[in-house]
């Protein structure tokens, strides 16, 4: 089913976290029962949870049901069906009980009419509650607020660096509300994940459209792909480091196996040189002399093993040599241009100007010299 925004449904910016059911086109055999239990997605994608279907409806991605709420309904899409949801359970550590709720019915108009409702006064909730917390002095950041379908619950995200004894903000928020309150933190990632945005890559942020599992990104990842440590450019917009950090992590600490251990210093006659960088693409490690740092010398993973040997044995090796920088690589020589048209020089242009203005002289004068005679 797509969309009204975009017309697919594969749109990050329309269902966050959309998976692609790769199952869905293999038949299952006639001895197999479809799997009951339903992945459904609430608020764009933001959330997803599980549902036990116990009508006798056939449900597809994209449909739109009811689903047992606090005390009420919720009306959530549906994302994925099939054996993919056993995947997804396990991965998020969700066993298959009898207590699982279960889907009500197929969304009809007044389930609908009611959720829009419910949806236009999110906006007004959290204006509102970001008002009652600050004036209440409390060390919290309301990020997002999620009312149930039927308007009986509201969920209220925030951020917080210390704890937040917010037993006081709930009665308040109750009678101001009148809802049933729920408080959740969240992270400086979830919060990046909810608001959504664009990164520095020119694409929507990892968080906000396939990224659910946020594992620790440190410097050294940084260190180890031979970055620049600067904080700005290594923070995402949620203030962290940027979690694509570590998707190539793996690739070079397996192409950092082949470089030696220890050898940040080699003993030369002219003095230590200490190791720059390494380059993994190059199989290279830059050196340079203390004394001129600015100078860097590019040496073989095999050089640099020979030289660390002789230094074991006590052998300092003459100095680092530029024949072993980088040989320059030969120019690749471009094609001239041909215009196969023809060329057009301006010299023309202006001399068939000056001649039709020279034209245009000469017939003034001629009617000049007609009317006056």
């Amino acid at each position: 089913m797509g969309c009204g925004q975009c017309g697919s449904g594969g749109c990050g910016g329309c269902s966050r976290m959309d998976v692609f059911n790769w199952l869905a086109e293999i038949p299952l055999s006639p001895y197999d029962k479809p799997f009951d239990i339903v992945e459904v997605s609430f608020n764009n994608g933001s959330r997803k949870d599980f549902y036990r279907n116990t009508t006798r409806h056939t449900f597809e991605k994209g449909d739109m049901v009811t689903v047992e709420g606090m005390n009420g309904f919720d009306v959530g899409m549906v994302s994925l069906t099939g054996e993919l949801v056993k995947l997804q359970m396990k991965k998020r550590r969700v066993a298959d009980t009898p207590d699982l709720k279960k889907i009500l019915r197929r969304a009809t108009a007044d389930d609908l009419a009611k959720m829009e409702a419910s949806k236009k006064k999110e906006k007004d909730f959290l204006i509102r509650s970001r008002a009652i917390a600050r004036s209440m002095g409390l060390e919290m950041k309301l990020t997002e607020v999620e009312i149930q379908a039927d308007g009986k619950k509201a969920t209220f995200y925030y951020t917080a660096d210390e704890r937040v004894d917010f037993r006081e903000l709930i009665k308040v928020y109750a009678s101001e509300f009148r809802v049933k309150v729920e408080m959740r933190q969240i992270g400086a990632r979830q919060e990046s994940a909810k608001v959504g945005g664009i990164g520095t890559c020119g694409r929507e942020l990892c968080c906000s459209t396939w990224l659910s599992d946020f594992k620790s990104v440190s410097t050294t990842a940084a260190r180890y792909q031979n970055l620049s440590i600067n904080q700005a450019k290594l923070s995402g917009q949620c203030g962290r480091l940027k979690c694509c950090l570590n998707y190539e992590l793996d690739t070079y600490l397996d192409a950092l196996k082949d470089f030696p251990e220890e050898a940040d210093v080699l003993q030369t006659t002219s003095g230590p040189a200490i190791l720059q960088k390494r380059d993994i693409f190059k199989n290279l490690m830059w050196y340079a002399y203390e004394h001129n740092p600015t100078k860097p010398y590019a040496l073989t993973i095999e050089r640099v093993k020979e030289i660390l040997a002789l230094n074991k044995q006590g052998i300092a090796v003459e100095e680092l040599k530029p024949v072993e920088e980088l040989p320059v690589k030969n120019k690749i020589e471009e094609p001239e241009f041909v215009d196969v048209v023809g060329q057009i020089s301006l010299k023309s242009l202006e001399k068939a100007s000056k001649r039709r203005k020279q034209r245009q002289k000469k017939t003034q004068g001629q009617n000049k010299k007609k009317n006056n005679s």
